[in-house]
């Protein structure tokens, strides 16, 4: 490949091959998908049907895996499954990590048609992928200097990432100490390599770009937005205690800074303390970092008189549930490069509340009600409304999955 500073776009010619870099779904199996991981699995569902030949690039903690389509169909099947198979003799070598992590790179082995080393992967890469194939990294794991490296061996291969948003380096009071550090290092090596920039939104595009314009290049790029499935409620997946009784609100997201639960927990002791009935609020999301006050509060149970309820680890169509019988979604998140549960509620008919960002306004329009997300008045106002009259259902068409590859496989 050319140089930094060099590097040709990917053209319009299609490519020999593509090879999707699945190394985030493998290290989160068996955990309830985050945005990101529905991204890479629709990127591995899609290219497991189209007719260009693929492949699947995998990092373990041992070496790195490369499957063929059939191998890659195998996993496809098991991701959706949630079900992996039984631990391998590598496998039971290390029970620190997550049992289900294990397994499922112990079905990589069994189903790869090759294996290596890492300091094996150039050569492993120039034996099994022809002249001319696009790596796609859609999940921002495994963007390494070393797999950089070893594609760049090959000569004449393409780069395609996929970027969803900047928020370490535009908001990194809502991240841990490292991560910003660590998603520097990530858009210069997309800054450096790409050949392609794949953008989730036009303010994603707008923020990597400005981002990337003082590291010294700025890779072609394309906005695509994502593809929204519309949720298939699922009610016998709902545990006895949901829902809960009278009107509802549910919030979907992990319980991290940026996401804003603070703002509802200072909305319902709002709400607590008048004479008026008090809707209940639903979390459906785990504890993430750097919120212990958050968490603290959520441990007072008493305070909340039985009205916040805090449910991880709940399916999607347990929650397509939930929000079918509920007054809303609240999302008041302080940011976001795409967000899938507004979009998904919208889909849905589910009237949606949430911050005024950039990006809903690209991708939802007027459909939301748009409240600031430092304004509890405005919240607990608006919710003591829609708790007595949920407003009629929304029309909205979400973006499909068949656009966003229409856009992208006609460039990688």
């Amino acid at each position: 490949m050319p140089g930094a500073g060099t590097k040709q776009a990917i053209t319009t010619n299609k490519p020999s091959a593509r090879c999707l870099d699945i190394t985030r779904l493998i290290r989160r199996a068996g955990r309830v998908m985050t945005g990101v991981d529905r991204v890479e699995y629709a990127y591995l569902r899609r290219l497991i049907d189209d007719d260009t030949p693929l492949f699947a690039l995998a990092r373990t903690r041992i070496g790195y895996v490369l499957l063929d389509r059939d191998g890659a169909r195998s996993l496809c099947q098991k991701i959706a499954a949630d079900d992996w198979g039984a631990l391998d003799a590598l496998g039971r070598l290390a029970p620190h990590v997550p049992e289900m992590r294990r397994r499922a790179e112990a079905d990589l082995r069994r189903h790869a048609i090759a294996r290596c080393l890492p300091i094996r992967l150039p050569k492993m890469l120039a034996r099994h992928v022809p002249g001319g194939c696009v790596y796609l990294n859609t999940g921002h794991s495994n963007l390494t200097n070393r797999v950089i490296g070893a594609w760049q061996h090959l000569g004449d291969a393409g780069v395609a990432v996929l970027v969803h948003d900047t928020i370490p380096l535009d908001h990194p009071e809502y991240q841990r100490a490292e991560t910003a550090k660590a998603f520097r290092v990530f858009l210069n090596r997309v800054s450096r390599a790409a050949d392609l920039v794949i953008y989730n939104s036009q303010q994603s595009r707008h923020y990597a770009e400005r981002h990337m314009a003082p590291m010294g290049r700025v890779p072609d790029g394309i906005v695509a937005h994502l593809g929204v499935d519309v949720p298939i409620p699922v009610p016998m997946e709902l545990p006895s205690s949901l829902p809960p009784p009278g009107p509802f609100f549910v919030c979907v997201g992990t319980i991290e800074p940026r996401k804003n639960h603070a703002l509802l927990l200072d909305v319902w002791e709002r709400l607590l303390a008048s004479d008026a009935p008090v809707p209940h609020l639903v979390i459906c999301g785990a504890r993430g970092w750097e919120n212990d006050a958050v968490f603290r509060r959520l441990d007072e149970t008493d305070r909340w008189k039985g009205h916040v309820h805090e449910c991880p680890g709940l399916s999607d169509g347990a929650i397509a549930a939930l929000l079918q019988q509920s007054r809303g979604l609240l999302f008041p998140s302080m940011a976001e490069g795409f967000g899938l549960p507004p979009v998904e509620a919208a889909a849905m008919g589910i009237p949606v509340i949430c911050g005024d960002l950039p990006v809903y306004r690209e991708i939802l329009s007027d459909i939301p009600i748009y409240l600031k997300a430092s304004d509890p008045y405005s919240w607990a106002n608006k919710i003591k409304e829609i708790a007595e009259q949920r407003p009629p259902q929304t029309d909205y068409q979400p973006p499909d999955w068949d656009r966003h590859f229409n856009l992208v496989l006609n460039r990688v």
